[in-house]
């Protein structure tokens, strides 16, 4: 189509110019976020010794590794419940209540989790992180429940039967059949709800108790303050963090393709 390859490359530019300037700016050696001082590391040390980058790197992996486990055991059920079963009354009810997280404006389930989570701590008085896992799970169960669910539903169920007929139990056919060709559904789940439960900000902001910063919390309340270039630093250390994941992923699942064993 004539223009499309013109509008293909405005597109990625858009997308990805930002990002390329982003990495760039962030071996500036000047303080200033838009004027290039020359090329230095120093916003890199300055930011791997930050006593607190360090507590919120460590408070956001459990966080997000926390998050991503329960959601992704969640939305597994939940698809085998959904795909499985045939179907049954409320079956359309269960799938709008699994996305719901995805049609609701994100501000109003934070300000829904906010009020929940606040009359939960007058009555019992606990701060802990638990909350914020607990937040992001739920949060975090649509993105793990759709790749998911159009894995199973993409899976030939002769093997499923075949099982059975050689009179294996249901929980065998599980865990030989069903399971392993699952995985690489269940992994892309689990690193989608990993990556959103890492850079979530609004359902953070306001669930979060005093001292809970995460990564991205921490990064917006640089803004209110003076600008660094190390907050590039950060941003292109997760940059290459998400990368290391999508690149394990995609050799992991191209294996699993070449030999399903």
């Amino acid at each position: 189509m004539p223009g499309f390859g013109l509008v293909a490359v405005a597109s990625f530019a858009v997308l990805y110019l930002p990002i390329i300037t982003l990495v760039i700016f962030s071996f500036n050696a000047s303080t200033s976020m838009s004027s290039w001082g020359g090329l230095s590391l120093d916003w890199y040390r300055a930011a791997w010794r930050n006593e607190v980058v360090q507590e919120a790197t460590v408070r956001s992996l459990i966080l997000a590794t926390s998050a991503a486990v329960i959601s992704t055991t969640v939305a597994t059920l939940a698809a085998l419940g959904t795909t499985r079963q045939g179907r049954f009354p409320g079956r359309t009810a269960i799938y709008a209540m699994v996305n719901q997280p995805l049609m609701v404006p994100e501000i109003v389930t934070a300000v829904s989790l906010l009020i929940v989570f606040g009359f939960v701590r007058s009555l019992t008085g606990y701060q802990g992180l638990g909350y914020l896992i607990l937040a992001h799970s739920a949060f975090c169960v649509p993105f793990a429940y759709l790749p998911i669910r159009a894995r199973l539903e993409g899976m030939d169920r002769t093997l499923e039967l075949a099982a059975a007929d050689l009179y294996a139990s249901p929980v065998q056919a599980f865990r030989r059949i069903t399971l392993p060709l699952l995985a690489p559904g269940i992994m892309a789940g689990a690193m989608l709800a990993f990556v959103v439960s890492l850079d979530d900000v609004v359902i953070t902001e306001f669930v979060k108790s005093a001292g809970q910063d995460t990564l991205a919390t921490y990064m917006l309340g640089q803004f209110r303050r003076t600008l660094t270039p190390e907050v590039n630093a950060i941003s292109t250390a997760l940059l290459g963090f998400t990368l290391v994941l999508l690149t394990g992923f995609f050799l992991i699942t191209r294996k699993r393709a070449r030999d399903p064993r």
